[in-house]
């Protein structure tokens, strides 16, 4: 499954760990993305956002009843 923003698109990023002897290691940082219930043209759907847009309003959850 793709580690993607349904609302704002944001997706991995790539990067280093480094050691305290600083040697390098390639990785991924995956963004923080939440399953949400959400309304999209009058139907129920569920979305894979960002913490980022649920936290600025951008998504508006729908209750589970």
């Amino acid at each position: 499954m793709a580690a993607r923003c349904a609302v704002c698109g944001k997706g991995p990023r790539t990067g280093y760990t480094v050691s305290h002897s600083h040697i390098r290691n390639k990785r991924r940082f995956l963004p923080n993305l939440q399953p949400v219930r959400t309304t999209v043209d009058g139907q129920n759907v569920r979305l894979r956002v960002c913490a980022k847009c649920l936290k600025a309003g951008k998504v508006q959850r729908v209750s589970a009843n």
